[in-house]
């Protein structure tokens, strides 16, 4: 029909965090932030995962992490599995940040 786009529109979801990490905190903010990612890989709706660092040119964030859901609905899932299991560990996330000197910007996105 006149008007209407031939591309379909994604409903995938992205996490995108973004984190300012002292030089002295990027080793061991970045093992954890694997572990993270490995758990999420697991769960279903999640479509890929990346975890990457500051080359070349110096910004205010030294580690981005990216996460592409199939849905609102996986994502809404996925953090609810992701809590249970960090208090399962009584792992405290804000704790484990200030202790490191991280400071983050997190948000969903979506394609434009």
């Amino acid at each position: 029909m006149p008007g209407e786009s031939s591309t379909p529109v994604s409903t995938s979801v992205f996490r995108i965090d973004k984190f300012v990490v002292p030089s002295q905190s990027i080793s061991a903010f970045v093992e954890r932030i694997h572990q993270v990612q490995r758990m999420l890989g697991e769960l279903p709706g999640c479509l890929q995962k990346h975890v990457l660092t500051q080359t070349g040119d110096s910004s205010e964030f030294d580690v981005v992490t990216v996460v592409e859901w199939a849905s609102a609905d996986a994502v809404a899932a996925a953090q609810a599995v992701m809590q249970q299991q960090l208090a399962s560990e009584g792992f405290d996330i804000q704790a484990f940040r200030k202790k490191l000197g991280v400071r983050g910007d997190s948000g969903m996105y979506r394609e434009a």
